[in-house]
């Protein structure tokens, strides 16, 4: 009988994972839709975007990336940390990874403000138009992120994770990762090269 748990209980855990794979993959295919775009829209409007990619913040697009990067490693070590059944350092990373995500949409609205308050709107060019859609697309992905974090640090909190038992954080942590890596490619794309 204990055979059969197990059985069910690694079948649960890998189906699990396999569900996370294939939402992450089409992530993946939207994004890539998005990158896509970006291309044509660049070529099309090559020296509109060269022009106005220069009215972006590097310094604060610096910081946002340096703050997600920093978001990666939080969230692997409250993983790791429940590998190895640290659950109080399970919820320490895991609020420092909210609170990191938390930086970054902050700073985000800081950057949009500034763009508004200068009449800079998605209709004011094709580059701010793919600016706005790419990376307010991605906002909404880490608010995303945050709402999966802050449920699995309560469940972490209420002692529902184990080191046989974390496919929740590992998943959120899979998710985590994606949404660092998009802003790994539009933070060069947008602020850098465009």
């Amino acid at each position: 009988m204990e055979h059969v748990a197990g059985a069910e209980e690694f079948h649960r855990f890998e189906t699990s994972k396999m569900g996370v794979w294939v939402f992450l993959f089409s992530e993946i295919l939207l994004f890539g839709g998005l990158f896509a775009a970006y291309a044509v829209f660049r070529s099309l409007f090559f020296e509109e975007f060269h022009r106005d990619h220069l009215q972006l913040d590097v310094t604060l697009g610096a910081i946002n990336t340096v703050v997600l990067l920093c978001s990666s490693l939080t969230v692997a070590l409250a993983v790791a940390a429940i590998q190895r059944g640290k659950t109080r350092l399970l919820q320490i990373n895991l609020a420092l990874t909210i609170l990191l995500g938390i930086v970054f949409l902050v700073n985000k609205y800081f950057e949009y403000s500034a763009k508004f308050s200068h009449d800079i709107f998605p209709s004011t060019s094709s580059f701010f138009s793919i600016y706005f859609v790419m990376t307010g697309l991605h906002g909404l992905h880490v608010l995303g992120g945050l709402v999966a974090l802050g449920l699995a640090l309560v469940l972490a909190v209420r002692g529902r994770f184990s080191p046989t038992n974390y496919i929740m954080v590992e998943g959120t942590a899979l998710y985590w990762h994606l949404v660092d890596l998009v802003w790994i490619y539009l933070f060069p794309l947008l602020y850098l090269v465009a």
